[in-house]
């Protein structure tokens, strides 16, 4: 038996190669394009394809190689949100349209279970907090439309071909591999955690916080905060659903509690020992006061159970990662 993993050169597919080819229960394939991913972060015990899951051809060949496999986990999409503003056709594209290739694909060679990345922005300004599978999906920028549609895609895919699907709606992904072999690695960095570790690192300055009069306890953004392997457990926990025979689904995975922009900073100082000096900046539009899921679906249905739900202990891990390889996976080239 194998399974084939989509962007598994990228942060958090990366984690879940790791997961898999540790656990040693099954032939571990990836495909990525390297176009954000670094070949680096991959297992060396997996085996690698670089190619684009859009060409068919090339998808065919991965396929015909490897006949066990029996079910994809997908996390090759691009997901900057400023970029999608900018850029929306390169995220329809590259996310939507990769899908139906992939659909196709997997039809034309009988492979029926697809555990798919997608993202809390499907839901956009959330109507409720915390946030529920059945929250209505308002997506408010292309990227969390683009995902949407991937859904959809899946849906009607479902009903016309019975290719069953896992989507997983997780929220803000921080931390790395306990032992720092593997983490983070974007450019340019625009997530928040790897923003303030690189202050800690005197990379930067200083650390924005964009707004401090928000309706929340101190007036910061609060946001939910989930570790990559625990994403990967989760992500393997949904590939045995499918391959028990259950319906399609989708799940919200986070830790279920909110942690301020200042408080994660504070627990960063308290981590890494660094000053890491911080200015209070103007709002951006369209961020929401607080984002947090509710994850007792995937706990109830799933058997999901975050380790690594402590944010000192996320910060800790990225810390690790961030202070042993200051120039990311170049480090390691």
């Amino acid at each position: 038996m194998a399974i084939l993993v989509l962007g598994g050169a990228g942060y958090i597919g990366s984690h879940m190669v790791d997961r898999l080819v540790e656990a040693g229960k099954e032939e571990v394939v990836v495909v990525d394009n390297l176009v954000t991913g670094h070949r680096a972060a991959v297992h060396p015990d997996a085996l690698f394809y670089q190619g684009n899951l859009a060409d068919r051809d090339f998808m065919r060949s991965v396929f015909a190689k490897h006949p066990s496999i029996n079910a994809v986990i997908h996390f090759a999409a691009f997901s900057l949100v400023a970029e999608s503003m900018a850029d929306p056709l390169k995220y329809f594209d590259n996310n939507t349209a990769g899908m139906v290739a992939l659909l196709e694909v997997m039809n034309e060679v009988g492979v029926k279970n697809i555990v798919f990345s997608s993202t809390a922005a499907t839901y956009g300004v959330p109507q409720e907090i915390p946030i529920l599978e059945t929250t209505p999906q308002q997506p408010i920028n292309p990227y969390g439309e683009s995902k949407l549609m991937m859904e959809t895609i899946m849906k009607w895919a479902d009903r016309a071909y019975g290719i069953k699907f896992v989507a997983l709606r997780y929220f803000n992904v921080a931390g790395a591999k306990p032992d720092g072999s593997i983490g983070e690695d974007h450019g340019p960095e625009t997530h928040l955690l790897p923003i303030v570790l690189q202050v800690a690192q005197g990379k930067r300055d200083t650390i924005s916080i964009f707004g401090d009069n928000y309706d929340t306890p101190d007036g910061t953004n609060v946001r939910d905060y989930v570790h990559p392997f625990d994403l990967a457990e989760a992500h393997s926990l949904a590939v045995d659903y499918l391959r028990q025979g259950h319906e399609s689904a989708a799940f919200n995975l986070g830790s279920s509690t909110g942690f301020s922009n200042l408080e994660i900073v504070k627990a960063a100082r308290k981590v890494t020992g660094h000053p890491i000096p911080l200015e209070i900046a103007e709002r951006r539009p369209g961020d929401p006061d607080t984002l947090i899921a509710s994850s007792e679906k995937a706990r109830k249905v799933l058997g999901w159970q975050p380790k690594y739900d402590h944010i000192e202990t996320i910060i800790e891990t990225a810390w690790k990662w961030h202070s042993s390889h200051p120039k990311g996976y170049d480090d390691r080239n």
